[in-house]
């Protein structure tokens, strides 16, 4: 794929034919709800005519961006992945985020592939073509489909099948980090006031945080910028200068054994290349599952939003979607009130225990990518024990996938998944992550790391 560089002056239109081409691929094509080739020609030849006729290049320069279906686009539906909302008026107005990338020189080509109002982590929805994971294809040629995880899952497997440079997503409880860890790529959620959510269809306004998947930590820094309004500071200090921590409770717990040594030898090779590693109890972690037993926020907030169209118009909702929604019902008012409560003195003890901190270190999921075909809503007419079953191994993985990146929402932290397998393996995310508004120090450990593995990587090849 020809790829465009931010600030190198290759032509736009050349660039957004490569990623059309590959968004025809058949491992691809299914990433896409929508692909808007007119529009995006006609942004990417604006571009190249304006850097023609010498005026600068802006800062994304005509770099192809996939939009995930929750974000408000001018004059497109805004479905959710749903087909409730399939028929309803187009936007009249970009959502904020969408109009800063377009104002930055963003060529939108498209509306991405999600979960159904981005409730679950694994990138299945039934009222769309079925999306298998991309980059493990690459891997196991003629294998078995895996998941691309979720809930941003298009806007993931559009940057790994070459389709786009970016993907813009959310991230509710993993929705960026999942599908970025489970295809190999940098997936960025910033802390959740950083970037507007005007514009985009709500699942949890408490957690729900605006970011994107993209293919290094430098490019999740540059649209950073762009969708923040501004760039972070850099410092860019040395691995060694680090301190980073290694939560034990909950984040090591019932890995794969495949993940696990992969997580290890990552570990290892950061330590090799004078990374500092400390391990750190952090029991507060083992408090969450208490703490959101009855659904937590999504539950309750998605129940709030749905709960008349459910009433309604039940069969236009996955009914595994539709399940977990009404989950809400069974939380009283008090019962929201106290886990407000509950999370705001949780937080004052997680960010006293990691103060000390750089960053904190854990596998971004416990499990390799999970495979899809067993993990399908049971055919019409099978037996109920089929269809039971089949749910039940949906909801297992689905809590597997989240476990680990929900920390982070409930923090209201700030967290970075990067690619960390050996190359030729399967796809690892490891993630970075600290406390509220540590982002631009989070980016510099994410630039360390990064560039440690690669060193690695490179070092054991030749």
């Amino acid at each position: 794929m020809t790829r465009l560089q931010p600030g190198l002056p290759q032509g736009a239109q050349d660039a957004l034919a490569s990623c059309l081409q590959a968004a025809l691929d058949p491992q691809v094509a299914p990433a896409f709800l929508q692909i808007d080739a007119a529009g995006a020609q006609a942004a990417a030849r604006a571009i190249d005519q304006a850097c023609a006729a010498g005026r600068p290049r802006p800062p994304l320069g005509g770099l192809a961006v996939v939009v995930k279906d929750l974000f408000d686009v001018a004059g497109q539906v805004t479905a959710g992945g749903s087909r409730r909302l399939a028929g309803a008026a187009p936007a009249r107005a970009d959502a904020p985020a969408v109009a800063r990338l377009r104002a930055a020189g963003a060529v939108l080509i498209g509306r991405a592939h999600m979960n159904e109002f981005a409730y679950s982590g694994v990138g299945l929805n039934p009222h769309h073509p079925v999306l298998a994971n991309p980059a493990s294809a690459r891997l196991e040629p003629g294998g078995p489909r895996r998941v691309p995880g979720g809930s941003s899952s298009g806007s993931a497997a559009a940057v790994a099948g070459g389709a786009a440079w970016a993907g813009l997503g959310s991230d509710t409880g993993g929705s960026l980090r999942i599908p970025a860890a489970l295809q190999g790529l940098v997936g960025f959620k910033p802390t959740q006031s950083a970037i507007p959510r005007e514009g985009m269809l709500p699942l949890a306004p408490t957690l729900d945080t605006v970011g994107a998947i993209t293919l290094s930590v430098r490019d999740a820094a540059l649209l950073d910028a762009v969708l923040r309004g501004a760039p972070l500071p850099r410092r860019d200090r040395p691995l060694a200068a680090l301190r980073l921590g290694l939560p034990e409770t909950l984040m090591l717990e019932a890995l794969d054994p495949r993940l696990a040594r992969g997580f290890e030898a990552a570990l290892a090779r950061l330590r090799a290349a004078g990374a500092r590693i400390d391990p750190l109890p952090l029991p507060e972690l083992g408090e969450l599952a208490a703490m959101n037993a009855l659904g937590g926020f999504p539950a309750a907030e998605a129940w709030a939003w749905h709960r008349q169209a459910l009433e309604t118009q039940p069969d236009a909702y996955d009914p595994r979607v539709a399940a977990r929604i009404r989950r809400g019902a069974s939380q009283s008012a008090a019962d929201y009130l106290d886990l407000q409560r509950a999370r705001a003195a949780w937080i004052g003890r997680v960010d006293a225990a990691i103060a000390g901190f750089d960053a904190l270190l854990s596998p971004t999921v416990p499990d390799l990518p999970p495979l899809l075909d067993p993990l399908l809503p049971a055919a019409p007419g099978a037996p109920a024990t089929e269809a039971e079953a089949r749910d039940a191994a949906f909801f297992a993985v689905n809590a597997r996938l989240l476990r680990n990146p929900t920390v982070v929402n409930v923090l209201d932290g700030c967290a970075i998944s990067l690619p960390a397998q050996a190359p030729g393996e399967p796809p690892l995310g490891l993630m970075l992550w600290a406390g509220r508004g540590r982002d631009a120090g989070l980016l510099d450990a994410a630039r360390a790391v990064e560039t440690a593995l690669a060193a690695a990587h490179a070092g054991a090849a030749a």
